[in-house]
């Protein structure tokens, strides 16, 4: 009678771990990306406090380690190198792409980290009107209450700052309408992105490496070429080769922008896009603490009631959702557990 029991033991201890392993690799990865994005883009290197302002090298740089990895992953593993879909489709991601990664790191110019953060979770509604143009999909009335509750909140912590929190390039307050311009900006492409990137997994039966090479290759080419037009390419390299520490810094964030894409694919793989959808809030919240006490930004009182509304909104649809899926799903049968632990 103490077999079964030692099974079910061993397999729980077993997800535990792997949950242990998801928590802490997608934590940690994206909240020192979060933290070094903004220490790039918003604190001055050297002596003569010089700001880097060359955001489209940091996508190059990213972009570069992403498909270099995704390469040798899809070469080891000898899967499909060969494009599944046409490349125009990839591209067509690759452009969304660039737009905005480049939206959200010319945005730290003019908004602090916790204001981009924030103003991130209300991406549902983008998510939602593109997956009903290109999808043709249908969503029940608590989503919409849900995107109204975030949208709210995010609208109260961006016209709401704090006074003294002020932006290095501007002398005005955090919120300028240049810097939410860039977040709408964000806001939009990433909800296509996102959204086109499912219908081509749908659509082909393809790898998530094999996409991720192919997207980040074409917008190695393209940023670079954007680098090349705009005559930013030899003063990006001359900023960081004068100044170590900022290379030092982009090459931490390429590093872990591209460990957070293993973690996150493991993450949806083995628990599913519910529980990561959870880690994503928790880790939002923690970057933006992070980030409050790091750079002391301040926060007002109705920044902290619109927190509250936002990850709270957050939090129910979670709780909700999970819910519905463990009422929905019976639970798994224990003979054959019991049968496959017996056996070799």
């Amino acid at each position: 009678m103490a077999e079964p029991e030692t099974v079910n033991g061993g397999v729980k201890e077993n997800k535990l771990w792997k949950g242990v392993f998801a928590v802490s690799g997608i934590m940690s990865t994206l909240v020192i990306y979060g933290v070094l994005q903004e220490k790039i883009m918003r604190v001055p290197y050297g002596v003569n406090k010089d700001y880097f302002k060359h955001s489209l090298f940091l996508v190059f740089c990213n972009r570069l380690t992403t498909s270099a990895v995704s390469a040798g992953a899809l070469l080891a593993s000898k899967k499909v190198l060969d494009p599944v879909a046409p490349v125009y489709k990839y591209c067509l991601i690759s452009v969304t792409n660039i737009l905005t990664t480049t939206c959200q790191y010319e945005a730290l110019k003019y908004v602090s980290f916790p204001v981009q953060t924030l103003a991130k979770c209300a991406k549902m509604i983008p998510v939602m009107v593109w997956g009903t143009l290109i999808m043709q999909k249908k969503y029940k009335g608590f989503d919409y209450l849900v995107a109204f509750l975030v949208t709210l909140g995010c609208s109260v912590f961006i016209l709401f700052p704090a006074g003294d929190d002020v932006s290095p390039y501007n002398k005005g307050r955090e919120n300028t309408v240049w810097g939410v311009s860039l977040m709408a900006g964000y806001l939009g492409f990433d909800g296509f992105t996102s959204t086109f990137q499912d219908k081509l997994f749908k659509g082909y039966n393809m790898e998530i490496h094999n996409q991720i090479f192919y997207t980040t290759l074409c917008s190695c080419v393209l940023s670079f070429t954007g680098l090349i037009l705009q005559g930013h390419l030899l003063s990006a390299i001359d900023f960081v080769s004068l100044h170590r520490d900022c290379l030092l810094d982009i090459a931490l964030l390429s590093t872990v922008a591209t460990a957070s894409q293993f973690f996150i694919s493991y993450t949806i793989r083995t628990f599913g896009a519910l529980t990561f959808a959870a880690i994503m809030t928790t880790r939002q919240l923690a970057s933006i603490m992070l980030s409050c006490i790091w750079f002391s930004h301040p926060l007002s009182w109705e920044q902290c009631i619109g927190s509250v509304i936002v990850f709270g909104s957050l939090y129910a649809k979670n709780l909700l959702n999970n819910k519905k899926k463990s009422q929905t799903q019976p639970p798994p049968p224990e003979l054959p557990q019991y049968e496959k632990a017996e056996g070799p």
